[in-house]
């Protein structure tokens, strides 16, 4: 089984569709996967959707930012089994449990591992209802890169540096991704 970070683009906004209770109203434009057994990116346009089913069928371990709360729920429209199904990863559901607030992926990738994401993700948004498809693809695969560095970085260290949003010092966030006791305790819920 394969282990994968993914991170997915959608072709429109929570003002779009009414507000962030609306979630699943939100439709893929792009997905991006790191696949640690190929060391290999990978694009999938929204055409594309069963390639991705395949893909993500040899998954044994979905990691992600954010992912249990937005890539995870939009993506199993997509396809023919249940994402949820498949232990994951969420590096922000993990920081969240340990300190009881969140951060972004820009803040974290900057403290940890000295760079982060390109832009702002209404650009993905934009570049998609613009045809530009190839900048759209460049920003999902970026987000996917500096995940897998930080996901990285915090396996080696056991642990991620979190700034405090008031004080800007940084706080020691332990954190331990044994990804065989991810899997089982996955699977016991």
């Amino acid at each position: 089984m394969d282990k994968v970070v993914i991170d997915i683009e959608t072709k429109n906004t929570f003002s779009d569709v009414g507000g962030k209770q609306f979630l699943n109203k939100l439709d893929v434009s792009f997905v991006g996967v790191y696949s640690y057994s190929k060391d290999a990116y990978f694009s999938f346009f929204e055409n594309q959707m069963k390639e991705l089913d395949d893909f993500l069928r040899q998954a044994g371990l979905v990691i992600g930012f954010s992912i249990n709360r937005f890539d995870v729920p939009i993506l199993n429209k997509y396809l023919t089994f249940d994402l949820f199904s498949v232990p994951r990863v969420d590096i922000l559901d993990e920081i969240e449990m340990k300190i009881g607030r969140r951060i972004s992926l820009d803040i974290l990738a900057h403290t940890n591992v000295g760079f982060g994401k390109t832009s702002h993700g209404l650009e993905a948004v934009r570049f998609y209802r613009e045809g530009l498809l190839k900048e759209l693809e460049s920003y999902c695969l970026n987000d996917v890169k500096v995940t897998k560095e930080v996901y990285d970085l915090a396996r080696r260290q056991k642990y991620l540096l979190v700034p405090d949003r008031i004080t800007g010092n940084n706080e020691k966030v332990e954190l331990d991704f044994y990804e065989g006791e991810m899997i089982m305790k996955q699977s016991l819920f």
